[in-house]
């Protein structure tokens, strides 16, 4: 305590990084890091059966590095739109950290500028292409905020800041893929393009599940706001067809043998689970989307994605 006393810079850096792990385990569930953990080795897998098929696919350190700079970049993308929310949150979330007091702009921008050091850093390690991939993602993290702060269309219309919010995870996509065919793990092959649909429609269904309600949400970012509960419905459904239809098409399950051909069409099942929760929620007259039926989903065709990739190269 002395020492920190004698010392107020080393006691203010300390403060400020126990408030930042606060902020992280207040804000970063540990389903952000599963979510990211799932993404990398269903994109990574998934590219190398597509694109490699003789090779095969196993993790390396290389995956283990992409993760890592997926899960630091996923908590600056949280850390950007806490900022860049601060208006809405005092309204509509006054318990959020920015909010509360509980962290301070100054403090979260500090942690970006470190996770954005360490992330592209990490990534020049596996080469250079994937170190300026990783750097498109931070920038469009801060174009974003930048595009909120100057447009108020862009701000409020829920369906035009989708379009302009949404190509970050295209461009996550991006760096995963081409990481891996830097290192490796993937070929260069213009079908790998396709998988962006996949994981597209996969993420798609389940962001208008969560943000669709049945009564009217004024002022607040509710997709159900502009295309109504039913229509939101029937969106999340026709973004999860989507995945798979894409998903059966590139990778022909049909041309394959044994375990890996049945993988390869559990997704159709899939379909079921979106289903049965636009069902239940137009039959049932609840208020909120059911949730759980969107996050079954994406999980399991992530871990059948995975499986495929296994199997195909060990089976």
């Amino acid at each position: 305590m002395t020492d920190l006393a004698e010392n107020p810079v080393r006691a203010g850096v300390l403060t400020s990084l126990g408030r930042i792990a606060r902020f992280t385990r207040v804000m970063y569930k540990p389903h952000y890091l599963l979510y990211g953990i799932l993404w990398v080795f269903a994109l990574e897998g998934s590219a190398a059966l597509l694109t490699q098929p003789g090779t095969g696919w196993s993790p390396t350190g290389a995956t283990a590095a992409r993760i890592a700079a997926v899960a630091i970049v996923l908590l600056y993308l949280r850390m950007v739109d806490e900022q860049k929310d601060l208006a809405y949150d005092r309204v509509h979330n006054p318990d959020r950290p920015l909010v509360t007091g509980a962290v301070s702009a100054l403090e979260l921008r500090g942690a970006m500028a470190v996770i954005a050091l360490v992330a592209i850093a990490g990534s020049l390690a596996l080469s250079v292409r994937s170190a300026l991939a990783i750097a498109a993602v931070l920038a469009y993290g801060l174009v974003l905020w930048g595009l909120e702060q100057l447009s108020a269309t862009v701000r409020t219309n829920i369906l035009l800041n989708l379009l302009v919010t949404y190509p970050v995870q295209l461009l996550v996509t991006l760096y995963v893929v081409v990481s891996a065919i830097d290192t490796g793990q993937a070929a260069a092959h213009g079908k790998a393009a396709w998988l962006a649909v996949v994981f597209a429609g996969a993420f798609l269904q389940f962001e208008f599940a969560r943000k669709t309600s049945r009564s009217a949400r004024p002022g607040e970012m509710y997709y159900s706001n502009a295309l109504g509960p039913n229509g939101c419905a029937v969106a999340s459904v026709l973004f999860a067809v989507a995945a798979v239809v894409c998903e059966i098409i590139v990778m022909a399950p049909w041309e394959r043998l044994g375990a890996t051909e049945v993988l390869g069409w559990i997704p159709v099942a899939l379909t079921l689970v979106p289903v049965f929760g636009a069902v239940r929620f137009l039959r049932s007259g609840d208020d909120e989307y059911p949730i759980l039926p969107a996050v079954l989903f994406i999980l399991a065709l992530y871990l059948t994605l995975i499986a495929q990739a296994v199997v195909a190269t060990h089976g």
